[in-house]
């Protein structure tokens, strides 16, 4: 029987200092979704950490490449290529300062949206033609945000303790979400993500 490898790859910036900030999201769903699924023991490997393991009868790689958010591409196709990943067993994993705190979308294909880790990964592949995982961190001049607060440093700091709280409510549907994606049902996944509020 054939086993698919699916491609999850969170987009983030190593070391302890980013470790809770709103740009590395991506990393902290990829090691919840790890943790909920047992699979914790990530290898450094290929510019990355990665946890590779049988799901459903098939190969999930989760993948958090430490190559710093602006080259995330090349640590990505590095997997991709290996494990001859397809767009549509692809999913990217980010940040997103137009959707307010919380909101998620499952697209396909589609621009940066003035995202470097993203802008990286479709210059390395050659291909916007994959699935990413958007979730909203908001932006200065929304919400409770300071408008005088820089971006650069608004998405380099800390998710303060409301904002923890809102993402961990979200965490188990981000689960189920990803689940319906690697079931081959990204419509099902969309309908899920995409709805809530």
């Amino acid at each position: 029987m054939e086993v698919n490898d699916y491609l999850i790859v969170g987009l983030g910036n190593p070391g302890a200092q980013y470790r809770f900030n709103r740009h590395n999201v991506g990393f902290q769903v990829v090691d919840e979704i790890a943790g909920r699924w047992g699979y914790t023991n990530f290898i450094e490997k290929w510019h990355a950490f990665s946890s590779s393991f049988l799901f459903w009868g098939k190969k999930i790689h989760l993948v958090k490449p430490v190559t710093f958010m602006n080259l995330s591409g090349k640590a990505i196709v590095q997997y991709y290529r290996f494990f001859k990943i397809t767009p549509d067993r692809l999913l990217v994993v980010h940040d997103d300062l137009d959707m307010n705190l919380g909101r998620i979308k499952l697209v396909k294909g589609g621009g940066t949206g003035g995202h470097n880790g993203i802008k990286s990964t479709i210059e390395f592949l050659g291909s916007n033609d994959f699935y990413r995982l958007k979730i909203g961190i908001g932006r200065p001049g929304k919400g409770d945000v300071h408008p005088g607060f820089p971006v650069e440093k608004y998405v380099l700091s800390d998710f303060n303790e409301t904002e923890t709280t809102l993402m961990a409510i979200r965490y188990p549907v981000l689960d189920e979400g990803i689940r319906f994606f690697l079931q081959d049902a990204p419509d099902k996944a969309m309908g899920l993500l995409n709805g809530l509020k």
